[in-house]
Parts: structure tokens; sequence; C-alpha cells
């Protein structure tokens, strides 16, 4: 199938108008009618990733955050981006983007509140009819924060993950917004949530979310946005079968010594 065809079976699960104003989604590099027999699915067109793709001969790299996310005056090998983008031309692949219209509308959010078996879920905060960043959800019991944290490692295949909270408190009603979280906190404070499950969370707005009553579980931005590759996969694998689809799991960027 071309370029496009993929693209428009794309946008039924995650429209583009559902992204954020200052998101940058769709087709980023390449041209609509090449024809695609072979995908790679990644959260980051990383070096790393763009050069597996290469290798691999795949005909279209589908990332979850764009590779390019603001304007671009000059497209050459002085800078790391103009590299990749050359690099991917000259092989031939198209690059494509699906972000926040992939959190609000494709179902970021409500896949991970599913795999950590919350109930009753509602949007965090709405964005547009009705869909929106985060969800909030209960679980079946009450269970302390250590206790939710170990759940998320186990739930997620994580190695660590941060804590913001006394580790005895109980935690049932639970926000989750897979990526970075910070301007969300303030939406979970003000819905009576116990407990904030997100990414990025810096020192003063886990201290200050603590001061609250909110608890938080810093999982990293890559830790749960990775089940956007598995997610997309089973949808392709379903609607496109002809296509060959590889994933490119390079796992969390940083290691804790």
């Amino acid at each position: 199938m071309v370029c496009d065809d993929l693209i428009r079976v794309l946008e039924v699960q995650s429209p583009p108008e559902y992204a954020l104003e200052w998101d940058n989604v769709g087709l980023l590099v390449g041209r609509r009618q090449k024809e695609v027999k072979k995908v790679m699915l990644a959260v980051d067109a990383t070096a790393d990733v763009c050069q597996m793709a290469i290798d691999k001969k795949v005909d279209m790299l589908i990332t979850h955050h764009p590779m390019i996310f603001s304007k671009i005056k000059k497209v050459n090998d002085d800078t790391i981006l103009g590299e990749k983008i050359l690099s991917l031309i000259e092989a031939g692949i198209v690059c494509y983007a699906m972000h926040t219209n992939y959190d609000t509308k494709g179902g970021m959010a409500e896949n991970a509140a599913n795999i950590l078996g919350l109930d009753n879920l509602e949007v965090l905060e709405e964005t547009l009819n009705g869909e929106g960043i985060g969800k909030i959800g209960f679980l079946n019991t009450s269970v302390t924060l250590k206790e939710l944290a170990l759940l998320v490692k186990d739930k997620f295949g994580l190695e660590n993950v941060l804590t913001y909270g006394k580790l005895d408190k109980k935690q049932y009603k639970i926000a989750i917004c897979p990526g970075s979280g910070k301007s969300v906190i303030d939406g979970a404070i003000k819905k009576d949530v116990d407990c904030l499950i997100t990414g990025d969370i810096g020192h003063h707005e886990g201290i200050d979310a603590v001061d609250m009553g909110l608890s938080i579980i810093d999982a990293s931005h890559y830790g749960i946005e990775k089940i956007f590759m598995q997610y997309i996969y089973d949808y392709l694998k379903k609607c496109c079968p002809e296509v060959d689809i590889e994933i490119a799991d390079v796992g969390v960027p940083f290691k804790m010594i």
C-alpha cells in the first residue's frame, strides 16, 4: 500500500485534529505516494532508531514523538536533526508522528489505565469533544504508595520508578498521564486524586504536590509511553495485515547507577 493510504488508517484511530495546538503531528518527512511494505514503530526518532530503520530497510518510520517539533530554517548535516532528516530521505524512508492526537483520541492514557487495572475511567483534563489528556480511575482496593509503585514496575516492565509521598499512605483514586505530567498536577489535585502516575517530575513539582496531598509515581517519560508501539502494532496488524512491522523498543534512555 502507499504511504497516504496507511496514514488514512492511522488517522481513523488518531485524528490529527485532536492534537494540541503546539504539537506537530502527521507526515514529517517523505512522499505520500511512497510504497510501504515495511514499517518500524518507535517512541522517538533517535539517531540509533533512524539507523536501525535504514539497516532493516523499512519504508516508513512511525513515531510517537515528532522528530521535527518547531520550524527549521536549514536541512543539512551541521545538526543532528538535519543529519537524521537527510539520512531518512536518502534511504527513501518516510517519517510520520502521532503524538498528542494519540494521547487524547488515540487512547494512550486509557490503555495505560487498563494495563494497571483501573475502573470507572474519566478524562483528567478535557481538550476536545470529551477527549483529553490523562485518565482517572479507581483501584479494586486501596494500596500503599509502595505497593502501587511495585505494581507500576511490574505492569510496565520497569527497573525503577521514583515516588513522592509517604510510602505507607493509602492510594485508591489514581490519575495516569503517560509522558510528561507536570501540567496536570493541579487538575489531579482539584479532582481529589490520591496518586498521579506520570513522568518528568522535577524536585519542586514533586514536593509541592505532596504538600497539597497528592502522591506521585514518576515512571519516566518513556516508561509508560512505550506501550504506544505494541498498541499501534496490533492495530496495523489488524487493519493492514500485508504490511511487515518492526518494533524499536530501545528502552528507557538513562541508567540509574
